[in-house]
C-alpha cells in the first residue's frame, strides 16, 4: 500500500529521516469466507452466493489469532467473500479486538443495514472499507446486481452515522476509469474519511478480465489527479486520507510530480520513499484464505505456503524454503528486464510480482503493469542505464 496523504505531508512539512522502522509482524488479511452476495468482475477470490465447504471453524480461528498475536501481528483485515455473510463474524471481530489487534472490515457495503448497524458500532472496528467500482449505473453493473450502488451509499452513511471510520475501495479499469472524478466528489459530498485506489491485478476474476486493465496513459492521468487532489487538502490541513495499492510504480511517479513542483525537495523525498521501500508481499502483508491457506497477499491464492490446520502461521512465514518467499524476503529481489535495470527499483521493491508471474511463469520478469517509460526510469531496450535528469523529465512532461 502506498499512503499518498503521508508523502504529501512530508512535502509540506519535511521530517528528518530516522532509522527505519520495520513493523513487529506482517498485517494479515483474511478471508474468514468465501460466500459472497455478489459476482464483481475483478474478484481475486472467485467468490459466489453459496456455502464453501472446508472453511475454518471459530474455534479453529481463535487458535490462529492466538498465533498471529504470539507473532506479533498487528492488524487484521477481516475480508471474504462478504464477511458479514458469516454467522460467527461478530463473535470472531470481538474477539480480534480483545486480543489487542486493529481491525478492520472489508465488506461490500450492501448487507450494512438498520438490522445490524448496532452490533458492527458494538465490536469497535478501527475501520470499515467498502468497495465502489464508480456512480450507480456502473457500480451496479461492475457488481452485476441492480441496486448494489445504493444499498453500498446506505452502508456507508450508517458507517458514518455511527462514527466508525469509514473509506471507499475502487478498482480502475478502462470501463470504469471515467467515474473517478465523480467518485472523489462523493467522497466530500459524503464527508468520506479515506480513499484507496486499487490498480487492476491479475488474479482471480481480475486476472480473466485483464485485457480491461486501464492503460498507462490513464493511469497516470488518474495519479495526477490524485495528487493534485490530495496535495490540495493537504494544503488546507484537511484529513482525508489517500492511499494507493497494487502498483508501487506509484511512489516513483510521485517522487516525479515532487521534482516538476518542489525540486529542493526531491533529495529529501527521494530517500523517504526509499526507506518505504514499495511492494511488501510475503514481507509486512500476509493472506490468510477462509480454508486457512497462508499466501504472501491477497493476488495469490494460486500458490499456497502451507495451511494453518497443519502448521501455525507463526512457522510458516519466516519460511523461505519456498523459492518465492525466498525471493519476495530478499533484499534486494532478485527482478529481471526493466524493473531489475530500473534506477528506483528501491523506491517500489520490484512493484506486485504476480502480474509478471500471471503473464510469463516468471515471477521475477519485469511488471507488465510499470506505468514508467525507459527514460524515465533509466534504463533502455538493450539494458543499458540512462541518468536521468530533471530537466528531462520536465521536458518530457511539457511536450
Amino acid at each position: 500500500m502506498f499512503r499518498i496523504t503521508q508523502f504529501m505531508q512530508e512535502v509540506a512539512r519535511p521530517t528528518p529521516l530516522m532509522p527505519k522502522r520495520n513493523p513487529p509482524g506482517p498485517v494479515v488479511i483474511w478471508n474468514l469466507v468465501r460466500r459472497c452476495n455478489l459476482a464483481c468482475k475483478h474478484c481475486y477470490s472467485i467468490s459466489a452466493d453459496t456455502d464453501f465447504p472446508g472453511e475454518l471453524t471459530t474455534e479453529e480461528a481463535f487458535t490462529v489469532m492466538a498465533d498471529l498475536r504470539r507473532f506479533r501481528v498487528p492488524v487484521l483485515i477481516l475480508s471474504g467473500g462478504e464477511p458479514l455473510l458469516r454467522p460467527d463474524i461478530y463473535t470472531i471481530a470481538h474477539h480480534a479486538k480483545a486480543l489487542g489487534f486493529y481491525v478492520a472490515l472489508s465488506s461490500n457495503g450492501t448487507l450494512i443495514d438498520r438490522t445490524n448497524i448496532a452490533r458492527i458500532a458494538e465490536v469497535g472496528f478501527d475501520y470499515v472499507g467498502i468497495s465502489l467500482d464508480g456512480i450507480a449505473e456502473t457500480h451496479d453493473r461492475f457488481r452485476r446486481q441492480s441496486g448494489a450502488f445504493a444499498a453500498s451509499m446506505n452502508g456507508i452513511r450508517l458507517c458514518r452515522e455511527h462514527a466508525i471510520k469509514v473509506g471507499i475501495r475502487y478498482t480502475m479499469t478502462e470501463d470504469n476509469a471515467h467515474d473517478l472524478l465523480p467518485l472523489l466528489g462523493l467522497l466530500e459530498r459524503e464527508r468520506i474519511d479515506k480513499f484507496y485506489f486499487s490498480h487492476l491485478n491479475y488474479a482471480g476474476r481480475g486476472n480473466r478480465n485483464r485485457k480491461d486493465d486501464a492503460q498507462h496513459q490513464t493511469t497516470r492521468r488518474a495519479m495526477d489527479l490524485l495528487f493534485e487532489i490530495d496535495w490540495q487538502l493537504v494544503q488546507e490541513g484537511r484529513s482525508k486520507e489517500f492511499v494507493t495499492g497494487n502498483n508501487d510504480a506509484d511512489g516513483v511517479y510521485l517522487l516525479f510530480w515532487v521534482r516538476r513542483r518542489f525540486p529542493e525537495l526531491e533529495n529529501h523525498l527521494r530517500a523517504k520513499l526509499a526507506q518505504w521501500g514499495g511492494n511488501a508481499s510475503g514481507v509486512n502483508v500476509a493472506n490468510i484464505d477462509n480454508l486457512g491457506n497462508v499466501h504472501p497477499d491477497t493476488m495469490w491464492w494460486h500458490h499456497s505456503l502451507g495451511n494453518v490446520r497443519d502448521r501455525p502461521f507463526s512457522e510458516i512465514w519466516p519460511d523461505t524454503s519456498d523459492p518465492l518467499m525466498a525471493g519476495l524476503k530478499a533484499n534486494p529481489r532478485p527482478v529481471k528486464g526493466r524493473c531489475g535495470q530500473c534506477q528506483y527499483v528501491d523506491i517500489c521493491g520490484g512493484n506486485t510480482r504476480v502480474r509478471a508471474q500471471q503473464l510469463t511463469g516468471d515471477p521475477w520478469a519485469e511488471d507488465p503493469a510499470c506505468y514508467l517509460d525507459d527514460e524515465e526510469i533509466g534504463v533502455t531496450a538493450g539494458g543499458e542505464r540512462l541518468t536521468v535528469t530533471p530537466y528531462q523529465t520536465l521536458r518530457r512532461s511539457a511536450a
